[in-house]
């Protein structure tokens, strides 16, 4: 008989008492009236509404069995069922099946879902990443209201990222019409750089070609945080965050920044979720897809990036930045690790 919550097998015995057949009752709850027939009965013999003790099928594996197969998951969580289903057999000789695997792992809440992709950290990064986090922890709004996040972004005209679904018919996989196709380069792509703060933004950069340390100077530096700089009067309070890539750290960078007395904020490798901007990216990312006439050129692609820029509300950016002191407190708790951020 197909699990009946109390509420539906309470209310099929009202119905049948009020004298409904039990083809209306059947039809009502969405069971078959032979279901309605063996729980009617059932009601009259015991007087009771809940399944006697005994019914339905034995399981085949024990509590101390189940709890081994959970066990064997999460020690390594990349396991299929068919290693599981190898294991049990191998440690106990009982045979069951893949889907009783399954079923195991779904009653202990085990699902199996694809991994969350993420740059590979040492333990010198996990510390340096959590000495940010403690430092600045406490930090609050004020702290943060001079800081300049920046960071570039690359942007591609075509994609194939597998999240596009379409319909098809048995047989149809390879069918001119269910086909993505896509070019192995992305039709090729924009770079792209920009900042903020909790109350200003700065014009989006297009990078000409390749980023260096001298087109980084020339193109970002002198004509984008120097003028933020002196919008915050190139007082000790400015604070310019870029991350550790080689045109950031590289020597005449270094020498510009002293000679300009630009204060550099500094930054644990390999820690984009800590800076804000990448959620920014991400939003500009979506605002891009969603255009009614997707960019077709590389022009086209530019002109549509610097206009969903400017028209980012700033009340967004302020938000996302706001969640600067729970990046730091996950940070502390993941002990450096990832975070969901």
């Amino acid at each position: 008989m197909p699990d009946l919550t109390e509420l539906h097998v309470s209310r099929a015995i009202a119905l049948l008492e009020e004298g409904r057949t039990m083809r209306y009752v059947g039809n009502d709850l969405g069971v078959a009236p032979s279901v309605i027939y063996r729980l009617w009965k059932r009601y009259r013999e015991t007087g009771e509404y809940s399944r006697r003790r005994g019914q339905g099928r034995k399981r085949k594996t024990t509590r101390l069995q189940e709890r081994y197969i959970v066990n064997c998951a999460l020690r390594n969580r990349t396991t299929t069922a068919r290693d599981l289903q190898n294991t049990l057999r191998t440690a106990t000789g009982v045979e069951i099946s893949e889907q009783t695997v399954g079923n195991r792992l779904l009653e202990a809440n085990l699902r199996s879902r694809r991994p969350v992709r993420a740059v590979r950290r040492t333990i010198q990064h996990r510390q340096a990443r959590r000495q940010f986090a403690q430092n600045h922890a406490n930090w609050q709004l004020r702290h943060w209201r001079p800081v300049l996040f920046t960071d570039e972004s690359r942007f591609r005209l075509t994609r194939c990222d597998g999240r596009l679904r379409v319909y098809r018919r048995p047989g149809e996989r390879y069918s001119a019409a269910a086909v993505q196709e896509y070019d192995k380069f992305g039709c090729g792509s924009v770079i792209v750089w920009g900042g903020v703060s909790l109350d200003e933004r700065t014009d989006l950069v297009v990078v000409p070609g390749r980023l260096c340390a001298q087109t980084y100077i020339e193109n970002v530096l002198e004509d984008h945080v120097w003028p933020a700089a002196c919008m915050y009067g190139m007082g000790p309070d400015f604070l310019l965050m870029q991350d550790n890539a080689r045109p950031h750290t590289a020597a005449i960078t270094s020498d510009y920044l002293r000679q300009q007395e630009i204060r550099v904020m500094e930054w644990p490798s390999i820690s984009p979720d800590l800076n804000p901007i990448e959620h920014i990216w991400d939003l500009l990312d979506r605002r891009i897809r969603k255009r009614p006439i997707a960019p077709q050129t590389l022009q086209q692609l530019t002109e549509a990036l610097i206009e969903e820029w400017e028209r980012i509300p700033q009340e967004d950016i302020r938000r996302i930045i706001r969640s600067m002191p729970r990046r730091c407190q996950a940070v502390i708790r993941a002990h450096g690790g990832h975070t969901r951020y």
